[in-house]
């Protein structure tokens, strides 16, 4: 036989009992099962509440009205007219015995534990009698059984201990009477010695199930709830938490410990003690397989099976030379806590054995730093310890499984998932078994904690990354298509899921924590968009406070400069093609790479100089690898190259000059590129990351133009200077022609020195064949000395700077995996 619990979801409204019933019926035609329920849903809340109104003398009458109309309205749907009056009867009977109980605690103004647990006791004979009756219409012979004079405790009102031989006893001998019955048993509730109703703590109506399941050696315990079995995560926090068909006593205790509310943790110690398997099932979905909770579970070869967690603990620190070496001090202080009943969840101490933090409950701290101050009073007053200190605001984050034990590195993993989140542990606990890591940390960054943590351990899962994307014009939205093609790539090769979680341009902006719509994004920014504003935008980012978090720059402006710093300083990481960061004071460069550096996040800038040219990552590579870098040459503007490489033959500099701005090469005021200050830029970036700390006037730009062309007032009079110096053009081009060479603007940087300048090159220089609007760089280092290492390509355009900022992107998701 089975026995079969169902909790309060599953009793919690009339459809909900019909779908518990069929459940029931289907297990009677293999075996009459034993059925415990819990109460409906939110009624012990209600009841609790009620106790302690009345306490206060609050009025409570909405509330005992509450529950009443909530279980009428059951009966009224489920029993025909002729069944109901019975069972009204005797619920009204339960709520008078209950108004009469509440009465008394406003009279007194006091309300015991015992009392309390004879008021909220109410919640589970309510169900149990209803749904008892109810199911006697369909199934037969079925039974309300008060589980209270069944299961024996001690006095220990609000959390009793079971006298496991005697409630054996007794719950035997009741079966062997009525085995041919279903029995529809109150959950949560027992009795002492003399009768009085005590109550099981925290999931008694799971302890219950395996209490009778223990006592009758039962095939197995199904605790029907609402969720598919024990998960890897809280649903709730993480989307891609996924069920487990099985897991170890040990492993599932663990998780249930650590705030894991599927089940109750002594739940599975009279199952642990005689190896019957309990199964977590969905009320809601009956035909999912569930988590079997089991002795024998087959080996996996995933290192950790879930990741629990508490969200409201608070931690005491405890310090002072008076512990060092003190025999029994340790004792001394948790005996303390534990006689006034204070459960502490965590505890970790110093090696040297000056401190000791523990983690309780936030209700229990103040209580328990009253305690201390009593006890060690002496200590205190001669300075051997120091006042003890409460931090709250906090939850505990434990990852859980049996393979830990057997795989190194798991506290790397966990360590580094939270670290590049900037997610600071407050303290941190491992026993020697290996099955469990707990770490404290703020309750502010629980959800962020999970989610990057699960993502870290569960790699067969995709890898989210979240970004923030600023700037919507040509390089913005080629670099949303690029996503949208190439999202099932990332998915099957990559295992990284890329969600967009905020778009902002000058005029509006937006937010979904869950992803925007790459196939309608723009409509979703003119409809729901809010009015823009950087600041805001940068906040509401850091305040969503979301894992794995990347903040992408697709402008041109000053503006969002200002605000990397302290992005970095939140540990989000910066993509930017956006070179005016970069190439502004050494300082700022310097503050930034640092700053990146100091939080664990990713500055990547490959865009800044050649688009989606790998120039950056080539520099970085060899100079991580070794290599000394003697000389790098570059033509570093796809403007100029373009002007250069069709200046020749029977072509004037003006007409080259002007088709390259009809074809869209140039700025609308072309000397906007032909002055070599953006190519400056790009040089004074490389230069910074090959080292050397040089500012922009350091480096040496030959001007291209003649001082009457730079100085002209308008468009159209400096493309009449240029025509009036014609013959200057000519002339370059002409000599450069007669010694077999061709027209080139090269930045160079040597020895610590860059400098720009129109140079002639033969057929010998790599730069020779350059054709198009191609970008071209050539690296010689002590490996590549006597040939160059060359990269050449496009170095403009939405399309090539767009897959440059995704290669970024793509970056922080894998690199740091």
């Amino acid at each position: 036989m089975k026995v079969l619990k169902f909790g309060g979801t599953s009793v919690g409204s009339a459809e909900n009992i019909k779908t518990l019933l069929r459940l029931v019926g289907e297990e009677k035609q293999k075996n009459s099962p034993v059925v415990v329920l819990s109460a409906m849903s939110g009624v012990t809340n209600l009841l609790t509440d009620m106790a302690e109104m009345a306490e206060r003398g609050e009025d409570y009458d909405a509330h005992l009205k509450e529950i009443e109309a909530k279980h009428f309205a059951v009966i009224r749907s489920l029993l025909p007219a002729a069944a109901q009056n019975p069972v009204f009867t005797r619920l009204k009977i339960f709520f008078n015995e209950l108004e009469d109980l509440l009465q008394a605690v406003t009279n007194l103004r006091e309300l015991s534990l015992q009392t309390k647990d004879q008021i909220v006791s109410y919640g589970e004979r309510c169900s149990t009698f209803m749904i008892s009756h109810i199911a006697s219409q369909s199934l037969g012979d079925a039974l309300y059984v008060n589980g209270s004079e069944l299961i024996k405790t001690d006095s220990n009102f609000g959390q009793a201990k079971v006298d496991t031989e005697l409630t054996e006893m007794l719950i035997n001998n009741f079966y062997q009477e009525n085995k041919d019955k279903v029995l529809f048993v109150t959950g949560f509730i027992a009795s002492n010695a003399a009768g009085r109703v005590t109550t099981l703590g925290r999931g008694g109506s799971d302890y219950t199930a395996a209490v009778w399941g223990a006592a009758l050696n039962a095939e197995e315990i199904e605790i029907w709830t609402d969720v598919n079995g024990m998960m890897t995560a809280d649903p709730r926090i993480v989307k891609k938490a996924f069920s487990w068909p099985e897991l170890s006593y040990t492993e599932a205790m663990e998780l249930s410990y650590f705030g894991a509310k599927v089940i109750y943790p002594p739940t599975m110690i009279p199952a642990f003690m005689k190896k019957i398997p309990i199964v977590i099932k969905n009320t809601f979905e009956p035909d999912f397989a569930g988590t079997y909770i089991k002795s024998d579970v087959k080996a996996s070869s995933l290192p950790i099976k879930g990741i629990s967690s508490i969200d409201h603990i608070s931690i005491i620190n405890l310090t002072g030379s008076g512990m060092v070496g003190k025999a029994g001090f340790s004792g001394r202080l948790f005996s303390l806590l534990s006689r006034e009943q204070i459960n502490v969840v965590l505890i970790t101490q110093s090696s040297s054995e000056h401190s000791i933090t523990f983690a309780v409950k936030p209700t229990d701290a103040s209580q328990a730093i009253s305690l201390i101050k009593k006890e060690f009073e002496l200590e205190l007053d001669a300075k051997k310890l120091e006042l003890p200190e409460v931090e709250n605001n906090l939850a505990v984050l434990a990852i859980v499984g049996e393979n830990m034990k057997r795989t190194p590195g798991m506290s790397g993993r966990l360590f580094n998932a939270l670290g590049r989140n900037g997610i600071n542990v407050r303290a941190i606990a491992q026993g020697s078994s290996e099955y469990n890591i707990s770490v404290i940390i703020s309750k502010d960054d629980l959800s962020k904690a999970v989610n990057a943590v699960h993502d870290a351990f569960f790699t067969d899962l995709k890898r989210t990354l979240n970004i923030f994307c600023l700037g919507t014009g040509n390089i913005g939205k080629t670099l949303f298509n690029q996503l949208k093609e190439q999202m099932p790539f990332l998915a099957a090769n990559n295992d990284l899921q890329v969600k967009v979680a905020g778009i902002s341009n000058t005029r509006k902006m937006i937010f979904n924590a869950d992803g925007l719509s790459l196939e309608k994004w723009e409509k979703e920014l003119d409809a729901n968009g809010e009015t823009a504003d950087l600041a805001t935008f940068v906040a509401k980012m850091k305040a969503l406070n979301l894992p794995n978090c990347v903040f992408v720059d697709n402008t041109a402006a000053e503006a969002p400069i200002e605000f990397y710093q302290g992005i970095f300083e939140s540990s989000i990481s910066v993509v930017t093609c956006n070179k005016k960061g970069n190439s502004a004071d050494f300082a700022q460069y310097k503050s930034f790479k640092d700053t990146a550096r100091k939080f664990g996040v990713d500055f990547y800038y490959e865009t800044n100089v050649g688009a989606g040219l790998p120039i950056i990552r080539t520099l970085k590579e060899l100079m991580m690898s070794g290599d000394k870098v003697a000389r790098i040459e570059a033509i570093l503007s796809g403007t100029i190259s373009y002007i250069f490489n069709n200046f020749k033959g029977e072509a004037g500099f003006y007409e080259t000059v002007k088709e390259a701005q009809e074809l869209g090469y140039t700025e609308p005021d072309p000397r906007d590129d032909l002055n070599g200050k953006d190519f400056m830029r790009k040089m004074l970036i490389l230069a910074r990351d090959a080292g050397y700390p040089l500012e922009a006037n350091d480096v040496k730009i030959d001007n291209i133009l003649p001082e009457a062309c730079l100085n002209a007032a308008t468009v159209e009079d400096f493309y009449s200077e240029l025509q009036a110096n014609a013959a200057y053009f000519e002339n370059l081009k002409q000599t450069a022609a007669s010694d077999g060479k061709v027209l080139r603007y090269i930045g160079k940087l040597e020895d610590g020195n860059v400098e720009i300048s129109l140079q002639m090159v033969d057929d010998n220089h790599p730069f020779y064949m350059l054709s198009g609007s191609d970008n071209i760089i050539s690296f010689t280092t002590d490996r590549y000395k006597s040939r160059p290492l060359v990269v050449k390509g496009p170095g403009a355009g939405a399309e090539v700077t767009a897959a440059g900022v995704f290669a970024d992107i793509i970056n922080v998701g894998t690199l740091n995996n």
